[in-house]
Order: structure tokens, then C-alpha cells, then sequence
């Protein structure tokens, strides 16, 4: 019988258990596959402060003031993520040399400058750029962009490492982990929950459930509705090239974001959606590729030159309210969800220390009001 129970074996679920075990709690945590295969190995790697421009403009502002307190968690976390390679003794290849939105429209100008307004409001650091100031900060851009914005703390860090460097600081700190674990049911008893498995079960006082895009199907074992949805997307790579984009690009039109990671290369994605194969999971779409790669050589001409090398497909983890669902959830004592839709890799350190400290019921340690997003 552990302290703890964690379901789900991605970037929410290693790292609160680092985080748990480092408080010297006694965690098992399950995953259905293998660890980093799904959402948190397989995203780009963006790390977010601005609030998505897509659902501000097109869910108003009411919804856009009901994210906003989002803000400073991402904002937070990404501090968290520059402490994490010397924590961790790992190189993550954390980089924030700024994100940029790019608006090619006055009618998109304008909704930066909106948008802006209030991201400001919450404290983040957003500069608006008219065309030649735009130019200046990112000459790689075409002349089809005729302003944007600029937050100097965003950028980017390695999904291929981060996780599996979180796992192995857990598996130090003497967390149990079990691979090929898939949760076929949970029971509530007296003052426990007990976890059902392929082969028997486990016993816990307390769960938190960190199960990404299956979060929803985990949490209605217990009678908990939730939002959570699964949406598959697609991301494309280029070869090695010089140093070209150090900015993580995004645009105020258009599907597109774009960034070049340590070894050189261009990652291409913006949210295209891919297929999903008869078999239940997702393949990638060649028209959203076509659309995507022109999208690319429209921003940045310079991409001309580049081969695509390799494409992929993932399940994002999202919600129709875009709003994290975290905490104890009422009416089940000791069960928690640790789910940050869309954005759970720049999230994921911030909400991970959130979540260890509420399940032991300790103070958090963190100077950020996670509280907006807490179950009531």
C-alpha cells in the first residue's frame, strides 16, 4: 500500500511524483504504456505566457478575462523551467529568447493590441511592434507581416528530455513506477481508493490523476464528469540548417508557430489537425501538411531551401473552456486532477509542485494564486 497513487506516466505525472517523493512521500505511479509516449514526448516544446490568440478573438472577452489569471502560472512556471537543469542534472535545452505574434492584417493588429492590453493587466512583459520595429527584432520575417507582438520570457525546451528527466529523479528519490499498468477501475472505500489493474490492484489513500487526454475516462470511473478531450494534431521538422529563428513564432491569422531547436532544425506545427487511423490512433494529414508548410514559406521565406525530414501526429490534451482542472475534487476525499489543457508542457512544473503540496495539505510553496482554477 503506497501514500500515493499516480496515474498517468507524462510530463503531470513524473513530475509530481518528483515533487511528492522529494517532500518524502511514498508514490506508485502507473502508465498505461510507456512513459513520454503520448502528449508530453511528442509536442513541440513551446513554452507560453500570452494568452492563444485564436479563442481570444473568437470567444470574447468575457472567456478572455476568465483565462487571464492563467497568466502568471505559466508565467511562473517558466521560471521554474531555467531551475529545473541544475534540480534535475539534466540539460533540457530551456531557451527564451522571446515569443512573437505576427499579425499580417490591420483588422489582427488590432486584436494584438487587445489582447496585449490585457496581458499587461496580469502583469506580463508584451511589447507591441509596428512593421519596422518587427523587421528589426526579427528580420527572417516576410514583408506579408506588418506588425505583432513580442513577450521577452517566451521559447522552448526539449519534450524529449524533460519528462524522462523528471522519471529519473523520481526513481532516485525511491518512487515506484510501473509501466504496462493500464487502470481498469477504482473503488472508493473507507478512507482509500483501490486501483484496479490487469493483474490485481493497488491500495491508496490518495490518487492524483495525471492522465492527460484519458484524464476524463480515469475520473468517470468515480461518477466525476469532466471536459477533458483529446484532439490530434500534427507537427513537422526540417533538416539542420544555420541559425535562423530564435524566437518562438506564432501568427494572429493563420495555423502556424515556428521555432528552431538546439541541433538546428525547424519545428513546424500551429494545430493542423491530423487523421485518426482505423485503429484508433492518430496519422498525420497530408492536406495539413501542404497547408501548414505554405503558411511556413509565406512567414519565413528563408524556409525555401529546407527539407521536410519527418512528420508526426499527437493527441492534445485540451478543453472546450480552455481552464485547467486541478485539485481535490469534492465529494471524492484524496482524489486529485492535475489537468492544464493545451498548455500543460509550459504548466506542467508549476502545477506539479501545486498538486504535491494540496495532496499532502501543505502550503504551496510558490508565490503564484493557483486558486481561480482549484475545484469548487
Amino acid at each position: 500500500m503506497a501514500e500515493v497513487i499516480v496515474i498517468g506516466g507524462g510530463l503531470a505525472g513524473c513530475a509530481t511524483a518528483y515533487y511528492l517523493a522529494k517532500d518524502g512521500v511514498d508514490v506508485v505511479l502507473l502508465e498505461r504504456g510507456e512513459l513520454n509516449t503520448q502528449a508530453s514526448g511528442s509536442n513541440a516544446g513551446s513554452l507560453h505566457a500570452q494568452i492563444p490568440h485564436d479563442p481570444f478573438v473568437n470567444k470574447g472577452p468575457e472567456w478572455a478575462r476568465r483565462f487571464a489569471p492563467s497568466i502568471q502560472l505559466m508565467a511562473r512556471s517558466i521560471e521554474m523551467w531555467h531551475q529545473l537543469p541544475a534540480e534535475l542534472g539534466v540539460d533540457l535545452e530551456v531557451s527564451t529568447k522571446g515569443g512573437l505574434l505576427v499579425a499580417s492584417s490591420e483588422q489582427q493588429l488590432r486584436e494584438v493590441e487587445a489582447k496585449a492590453r490585457l496581458e499587461r493587466e496580469h502583469g506580463l512583459d508584451v511589447r507591441l511592434l509596428d512593421r519596422r520595429e518587427v523587421r528589426d527584432l526579427a528580420p527572417y520575417l516576410s514583408d506579408r507581416v506588418l506588425g505583432g507582438a513580442f513577450c521577452p520570457i517566451e521559447g522552448k525546451a526539449s519534450p524529449l528530455i524533460a519528462t524522462l528527466a523528471y522519471a529519473n529523479a523520481a526513481k532516485r528519490l525511491g518512487v515506484s513506477f510501473r509501466r504496462h499498468s493500464p487502470v481498469l477501475d477504482i473503488e472508493r472505500g473507507q478512507g482509500n481508493y483501490r486501483v484496479v489493474l490487469g493483474e490485481g490492484s493497488l491500495v491508496a489513500p490518495r490518487v492524483v490523476n495525471a492522465a492527460g487526454a484519458d484524464a476524463g475516462r480515469i475520473a468517470a470511473m468515480l461518477g466525476i464528469a469532466t471536459d477533458v478531450q483529446g484532439f490530434a494534431i500534427q507537427v513537422a521538422v526540417t533538416e539542420q540548417t544555420g541559425p535562423l529563428i530564435p524566437h518562438l513564432v506564432y501568427s494572429a491569422g493563420e495555423k502556424l508557430t515556428l521555432k528552431q531547436n538546439a541541433i538546428g532544425s525547424v519545428l513546424i506545427g500551429g494545430g493542423w489537425p491530423a487523421r485518426w487511423h482505423g485503429r484508433g490512433h492518430p496519422v498525420t494529414d497530408p492536406d495539413s501538411l501542404a497547408q501548414n508548410m505554405a503558411l511556413a514559406l509565406q512567414t519565413v521565406p528563408a524556409l525555401g531551401p529546407l527539407r521536410v525530414i519527418r512528420t508526426w501526429a499527437a493527441v492534445v490534451n485540451g478543453t472546450d473552456d480552455w481552464r485547467p482542472i486541478l485539485g481535490e475534487v469534492p465529494g471524492a476525499p484524496g482524489f486529485f486532477m492535475n489537468f492544464f489543457p493545451w498548455m500543460g508542457f509550459t504548466a506542467g512544473p508549476l502545477i506539479a509542485r501545486v498538486i504535491a503540496s494540496l495532496v499532502q495539505g501543505k502550503a504551496v510553496p510558490l508565490d503564484v494564486d493557483y486558486r481561480p482554477f482549484l475545484y469548487r
